[in-house]
């Protein structure tokens, strides 16, 4: 690097000027960037595939003949896709009953979940009545007490109101959600309250300004509960083996456990973990552009 310093018409000596014969220090580091945004790249490709391959061999499985299975190395492409299995799960078991219950017993607590949450989050955000605090925050407390706690008692109160083997013991528990209210709740707080008073004055009652200005502003969240609770309706298994004892009345997944471990090869058994995971898998991708968005207008950290 060399200095030279330059004379001007009248006599002025200017500040030197540097001259530099190397290359810029950012232009020799400009090829970081790109490297390292494609190991980060490949490195979700690759946790993606560990997580993707296991659900795509479960479905090449389930069109697979029972004795094709038995072949290695498993191409994922079935050389003679079949619906066989299919067949036989239906016709050797309730798979249709299961559907229906499932599909019965997972809107229904859906849409109690958004009703009741919807609306206990307003009252926690928007009501002025004594306790509402306190009250708030016990329920806030509920959310660390293990199901395994509540379980038992739960299942003695469902058998005095004699409500084993029935619809009610499954839907009725669930009807509310403790972290649904608060999610509720706290994208209500985010709504101004000029919109309320100019609600009232316009002549809407407490029942309207719920209604007609929170319920709708609430649908980001909403969207994000019904996908919480219609995955964990209908994936869960401990309350529904408890509770159910019929094998017409079971759902899906305790009708899936028993099909497991009684009978079926693994043709079948493949047929019926695809049946069961489709419906969560077009609800997830129907709305898991609102999980997100729900839990940052709500304020929730993860």
């Amino acid at each position: 690097m060399n200095s030279t310093h330059e004379r001007t018409t009248d006599g002025l000596i200017q500040a030197p000027v540097m001259k530099s014969h190397g290359q810029p220090k950012g232009r020799s580091m400009a090829w970081v960037y790109p490297v390292l945004k494609g190991l980060s790249y490949l490195i979700l490709i690759l946790f993606a595939a560990m997580f993707i391959v296991p659900f795509l061999y479960m479905i090449s499985i389930s069109f697979r003949p029972h004795m094709e299975i038995l072949t290695f190395p498993i191409s994922l492409i079935p050389e003679e896709p079949g619906l066989g299995a299919f067949k036989s799960l239906f016709a050797g078991t309730a798979m249709t009953n299961w559907i229906v219950n499932s599909f019965f017993v997972t809107i229904t607590v859906t849409l109690l979940q958004l009703f009741t949450s919807s609306l206990a989050g307003y009252a926690f955000a928007r009501g002025d009545f004594p306790g509402k605090d306190a009250l708030f925050w016990l329920l806030m407390s509920a959310l660390m007490i293990p199901f395994t706690v509540t379980m038992i008692p739960s299942y003695i109160l469902i058998a005095r109101l004699h409500w084993i083997d029935t619809f009610y013991a499954l839907i009725i528990p669930a009807a509310t959600s403790i972290f649904g209210t608060f999610l509720c709740r706290q994208f209500s707080l985010t709504i101004p309250r000029a919109y309320d008073d100019a609600a009232i004055v316009d002549g809407c009652s407490e029942w309207g300004v719920y209604y007609r200005i929170h319920l709708p502003l609430m649908t980001p969240v909403l969207a994000t509960l019904a996908v919480l609770a219609f995955l964990g309706t209908w994936n869960d298994f401990v309350w529904p083996l408890l509770v159910l004892q019929s094998n017409t009345m079971k759902t899906i997944s305790v009708g899936l456990a028993t099909m497991l471990t009684y009978q079926g090869g693994a043709s079948i058994r493949m047929a019926g973990a695809t049946i069961t995971f489709l419906p969560t898998l077009i609800v997830f991708v129907a709305l898991q552009r609102y999980v997100i968005r729900g839990f940052v207008l709500s304020g929730v950290k993860g």
